[in-house]
């Protein structure tokens, strides 16, 4: 059951379309490269649209009705969207959705320090990488730092053209025979991926101090350098550059260093997202599992129209370790949302919350793996996700035998091919490469637990967990009218 490639069924309308959708996409991964950053974004276009948030219709005493549109977020990490629909919330909603982590570098707690006058970030990565893979590219951060008096600075460097990057160090080739006999899995150690980020001295006459920027050298009482205070300052010599590189981070963000314990700062590709291909057919960029997902989720939620049944878009934090914490999947933020939401309504009680949970139809939007040709073995080809043939349905994931998957059933798969065929979408259906190479695992499983109907649906990326993957701009295209579709029609 061969698909079709999509290219060749696309009008000059559609292909206008296409573009547009893809710019858009392109201009919302490079505003949010964090979970902070793309809830930010999704709140901003979803405000232009008329949401409200879920808390100003709260304090409004406002009930809430058909057409009402209003959002919900959590930590600044989450964020729930739901346009209300003409039938009771019992009912059910449609739901899409997605997350917006993504695998990075995350400083540690105490991360500065300085070693043979060079200056590094001490990094603890997130999620699963290739640990090579990060070496020796520009790398940019992004987060914040929250000080003791409640203030929150925002970081981001190496994104503009005149920003300064930061990068990780490799060994040399000339050196590399011992390196190169490693397993790939080892060749850069998770302890080795340090930042690199300052190698300059303060120069003496500054007087900046490593911890607080105050002048080094004390005198004694008859104005001569105290010797008990010499070894504090060829101390404070030895550690010259952290002392310039704490100087700036004063001088440019007010921190210091003890700030660093309550930050959240997160290492990511400085580069833009960009075409690619001579034919300009794919997008190449950082943070598309599960971005991809998450904004045409998000555009097809701000595009549709008051339906029988209320829409919801729902961009969650945390996949890419377990969906755990109070930012993920497995947290009570949707559960507890969707009881605010019905008792605006005037619709709540705890019975009908259950069914409404249980009445649901959701399409569970996270990256499948694209068939790669350089790397066929790992794939069976009658089951595998290819470039430019529409929005990809897992009908399960996990890994070997199923574990860990949410396994859809036939009948909520019927009702989805007839939506999508209906919708002229194209589509196709796959799995997670060879059945015991490995597997991989979505929120499905999590949403199921309320008995509603969920299955995986997602693009098809190479390079799946890089710095940088890649998408075909026809699948963007495809997923994005596929969940418009669904959320008209399931």
């Amino acid at each position: 059951m061969e698909r079709k490639n999509a290219w060749t069924t696309y009008s000059e309308e559609q292909l206008k379309e296409l573009n547009a959708l893809t710019d858009a996409y392109k201009a919302f991964l490079d505003a949010g490269k964090t979970e902070r950053e793309c809830v930010r974004e999704a709140v901003k276009l979803a405000k232009a649209q008329g949401y409200v948030d879920l808390e100003e219709v709260k304090n409004s005493g406002k009930k809430l009705a058909a057409d009402d549109k209003v959002c919900a977020v959590y930590m600044n990490k989450m964020i729930a969207l739901f346009h209300i629909g003409k039938k009771p919330l019992e009912e059910g909603m449609r739901i899409l959705g997605a997350h917006i982590d993504s695998p990075r570098l995350d400083l540690k707690q105490n991360p500065l320090y300085e070693d043979s006058d060079l200056v590094y970030l001490d990094t603890h990565y997130y999620g699963g990488v290739k640990k090579y893979q990060w070496v020796t590219i520009p790398l940019a951060i992004h987060g914040v730092v929250v000080k003791k008096d409640g203030s929150t600075v925002d970081i981001c460097v190496g994104e503009k053209e005149d920003d300064p990057v930061v990068f990780i160090s490799d060994l040399l080739i000339h050196l590399a025979g011992e390196q190169l006999e490693k397993k790939a899995r080892v060749v850069i150690e998770g302890e080795n991926l340090d930042i690199l980020v300052g190698s300059r001295p303060a120069k003496s006459g500054d007087g900046r101090d490593a911890d607080n920027g105050t002048e080094v050298t004390a005198e004694s009482e008859d104005g001569q350098a105290d010797s008990g205070d010499k070894d504090h300052t060829d101390n404070k010599q030895k550690e010259a550059v952290k002392a310039n590189i704490l100087a700036i981070l004063k001088e440019q963000y007010d921190i210091e260093e003890e700030d660093f314990l309550s930050a959240e700062l997160e290492i990511v590709p400085a580069d833009r997202a960009r075409d690619c291909g001579l034919d300009r057919s794919m997008i190449m960029a950082y943070g598309q599992d599960d971005r991809v997902c998450a904004y045409t989720s998000l555009a097809a939620q701000l595009d549709t129209q008051t339906q029988d049944y209320t829409c919801c878009c729902l961009l969650v934090d945390k996949e890419e370790i377990g969906s755990v914490g109070a930012t993920g999947m497995q947290s009570r933020f949707f559960e507890n949302t969707v009881a605010e939401i019905m008792e605006l309504a005037g619709q709540y009680s705890e019975l009908a919350l259950r069914r409404c949970l249980s009445s649901c139809r959701m399409l569970s939007s996270d990256v499948s793996a694209a068939y790669d040709p350089l790397y066929a073995s790992y794939f069976e080809k009658r089951n595998s996700a290819y470039f430019g043939r529409g929005l990809v349905f897992n009908k399960y994931t996990g890994s070997r035998g199923k574990s860990g998957s949410n396994d859809a059933n036939a009948e909520y798969m019927a009702l989805i091919r007839k939506i999508f065929d209906g919708n002229k979408v194209a589509f196709q259906t796959a799995e997670l490469g060879k059945v015991d190479v490995g597997g991989g695992g979505t929120i499905a499983y999590i949403s199921a637990l309320y008995g509603m109907n969920v299955i995986d649906s997602g693009v098809a990326v190479l390079n799946m967990h890089a710095p940088m993957e890649v998408t075909s701009k026809a699948d963007v295209y495809e997923a994005y009218r596929g969940y418009k579709a669904f959320l008209q029609e399931a």
